[in-house]
């Protein structure tokens, strides 16, 4: 159904039209934001936990992909509410993170994207109409609003009203600012580009520097691109019908013209949706901190310690390629001896047992009628690797040597 002027009316997550919800930030679950009385207090408070005079960092579509991945982690979840720099916080506490993306592949991403953008949006269009099959438009048939604005929610404005007031024909938004609530604190987030089609509906644009050989792509960068483009479509949601692929641009083998795919997110839409809403409210952690707790990166070290391990964390390997303090939360998990230093797998497969401790002394314990499944796995599996020591020539508990080892005796 269109509109007299010929255009779809944006849908909600609940299927009315944009003029049945209130315009703005919006949870993943669709619920209202919070009375401002309320955002006022838990920004005072979150303040505060940063320290005094320290800026907030932006919450960005990637930290909010790795987010929604492990949205058990109340440390986490806290650390980016408040807007802690994470990285300057992992050095305070002496387990400095050794990731994140080089000064030249910045740059490289940079320039890329500015040449793609060089034309005013005309060759972004040309690309998605080349894989969606639309004729595209001259190149002076493309509305490319401006959208600058003093501060965040200035900007946020404008392209909310850039996108509920777009004209007729293409529209490019370039850099627009999309505003979502998450765990009850608002992030502002800020696409590469977002096209409107001249049917009112709209596809989040991906602008990466890794290249597309021979068709494809490596699938860990697309994955992420996917995902961080779904979190996009979330906080377009209210605003636009946002189309169920996004356009993923990159240069073309090893070269730097530009070819684009399309990407489907409606898988790591509704993951996203559904972890996100799973996050416990910012406001909720940070009410059960301690009197005096703070997380700025000056404070004490033994101060900052406390205040950071009285914050439940969910620790998990996937966590060392996506956080700043991964390696602190897994040199805690190593020392108490949890399994979740293991992985998320054999932790799920380890039941009730939480510490390696617990894992061993029920592998090698007396066997029970109560025993559960997973303490009757682990007997046999002790069972079996005592029997092919023996068979192998060990003493029974005896370590297997490796094969570069050069003694006699396999083991030791």
């Amino acid at each position: 159904m269109t509109t007299s002027q010929g255009r779809v009316p944006p849908q909600t997550t609940d299927g009315g039209s944009r003029g049945a919800r209130t315009q703005g930030a919006r949870t993943p679950d669709g619920a209202d934001p919070k009375a401002p009385g309320r955002a006022k207090a838990l920004h005072r408070r979150l303040a505060e936990l940063r320290g005094p005079g320290v800026p907030q960092r932006p919450l960005d579509a990637r930290a909010l992909a790795a987010l929604a991945a492990n949205p058990g982690c109340d440390r986490r979840a806290l650390l980016d509410g408040a807007g802690v720099d994470k990285g300057a916080l992992a050095e305070a506490l002496g387990a400095p993170a050794s990731f994140g993306q080089s000064q030249f592949a910045f740059v490289r991403g940079n320039a890329f994207e500015a040449q793609v953008k060089a034309d005013g949006g005309a060759e972004l269009i040309r690309l998605l109409c080349a894989r969606t099959g639309e004729e595209p438009p001259e190149a002076d048939g493309i509305a490319v609003p401006d959208l600058a604005a003093d501060g965040p929610a200035g900007r946020a404005e404008r392209t909310r009203l850039a996108l509920t007031g777009a004209p007729e024909g293409w529209s490019l938004l370039d850099h627009p600012m999309l505003a979502l609530e998450v765990a009850g604190s608002l992030a502002y987030l800020e696409p590469d580009a977002i096209a409107v089609h001249p049917d009112g509906t709209c596809t989040v644009i991906e602008i990466k520097s890794f290249p597309i050989l021979d068709g494809a792509a490596d699938p860990a960068k697309v994955g992420a691109a996917a995902r961080q483009a779904a979190v996009y479509a979330l906080a377009l949601d209210g605003l636009c019908t946002v189309r169920e692929k996004a356009l993923l641009v990159c240069p073309k083998d090893f070269s730097n013209l530009p070819t684009a795919a399309r990407v489907d997110i409606r898988k790591q839409r509704a993951t996203t949706r559904r972890q996100l809403g799973r996050l416990t409210r910012v406001e909720e952690i940070a009410a059960a901190l301690p009197e005096g707790a703070s997380l700025d990166p000056s404070a004490p070290v033994s101060e900052l310690t406390a205040s950071v391990e009285s914050v439940p964390a969910a620790y998990a390997p996937e966590c060392l390629a996506s956080c700043e303090l991964a390696f602190h939360c897994r040199d805690r998990a190593r020392s108490q001896g949890a399994v979740e230093a293991l992985g998320r797998a054999t932790r799920g497969e380890l039941g009730g047992l939480t510490t390696v401790t617990e894992v061993l002394a029920a592998a090698h314990g007396p066997a029970s009628p109560d025993d559960d499944p997973a303490t009757t796995a682990l007997r046999r599996a002790a069972r079996l690797r005592a029997e092919a020591l023996v068979e192998g020539g060990c003493a029974p508990g005896a370590v297997p040597e490796p094969e570069s080892a050069k003694e006699a005796s396999p083991c030791r």
